[in-house]
């Protein structure tokens, strides 16, 4: 082929793919768009996060925003169901999950610590059972519980998955779950990351084993986004505070960015709660509804 056999050959081919590339992006910006994503963001307080001095106060600081979860702890909560069912009644906010309280930890090779982590921990299972709760926080070991001399290895995580197949089975009973939380190195060495806590849920084998994502805890992540999804439907629970001091959402400025974890939210349709831990250095009440003004716009970002 001569040299302008070649460049004319060449050109042709050149027009013919740039057309069928013309083409190609208007039918992609001619499809129709994607149905809009309708999971909705429900949010959830501690007991400690709205201003008041007594619980009716603080529920009606939470029903005026609108907030939809209340997270109470779990010590005494036995004693206490029948207060918080007639606190809440009439109104349009339920228990969420309940923060831990409970005695001793499930790793603990001393049969009394062990002993009391069963007692007390099934005392709390009950009691949000009865509240309607979506599940019952727990850890599996903390820094400070590491005198045991706790092991990483195989058999210590089947004997976890065999212990929580139990726990999970005796929630289920109840109408609730329990609920692991990976925390951040400095205060958790067992348990970190999202992923490994769902894939500890799967492996326990009860639907009453779930687990959740704390964006304070989160800090471990390479991605608030992959953690979530990676959890998927075993994710039952959210807790969020600020990136930098643990405060409130928007306290420390623009490190307080959650979009690209409740996009994965959204698109795994999670249904349950994200719920406030954390401290407040503001005045109370406006610092924070300004922090759930700010959720919600980030929710829409998202």
């Amino acid at each position: 082929m001569d040299r302008k056999s070649f460049l004319k050959t060449s050109l042709a081919g050149a027009a013919a793919l740039a057309a069928a590339s013309t083409g190609l992006l208007a039918c992609t910006s001619q499809a129709p768009a994607g149905k809009k994503n309708d999971t909705r963001l429900h949010l959830s307080f501690q007991e400690g996060t709205a201003p008041g001095e007594t619980l009716e106060e603080k529920l009606d600081f939470m029903e005026e925003l609108g907030i939809e979860g209340f997270e109470p702890g779990g010590g005494s909560l036995a004693s206490r169901v029948n207060e918080i069912s007639q606190a809440l009644s009439g109104r349009n906010i339920r228990v969420s999950a309940i923060c831990a309280g409970f005695d001793g930890f499930i790793l603990a090779r001393e049969a009394s610590v062990k002993a009391s982590f069963d007692s007390t921990m099934r005392q709390i299972v009950r009691a949000a059972g009865e509240l309607g709760s979506t599940g019952v926080i727990m850890v599996p070991a903390f820094n400070w519980q590491d005198e045991v001399g706790l092991p990483h290895t195989m058999e210590t995580r089947d004997y976890l998955c065999e212990q929580l197949h139990s726990l999970g089975e005796f929630a289920l009973s109840c109408g609730t779950t329990v609920i692991l939380e990976p925390l951040n190195r400095r205060e958790a060495f067992y348990l970190r990351l999202v992923s490994d806590a769902a894939a500890i849920c799967r492996d326990a084998d009860s639907a009453g084993v779930r687990c959740m994502g704390d964006f304070w805890h989160m800090q471990e992540e390479t991605s608030d986004y992959a953690a979530f999804i990676s959890a998927k439907d075993y994710l039952q629970h959210v807790h969020i505070a600020s990136r930098g001091r643990r405060i409130m959402p928007g306290e420390d400025g623009e490190k307080d960015n959650y979009v690209e974890g409740f996009r994965a939210l959204k698109e795994i349709g999670y249904p349950n709660f994200v719920s406030f831990e954390c401290g407040c250095e503001g005045e109370r009440a406006s610092t924070v509804r300004a922090a759930v003004s700010l959720l919600r716009e980030q929710w829409e970002q998202a």
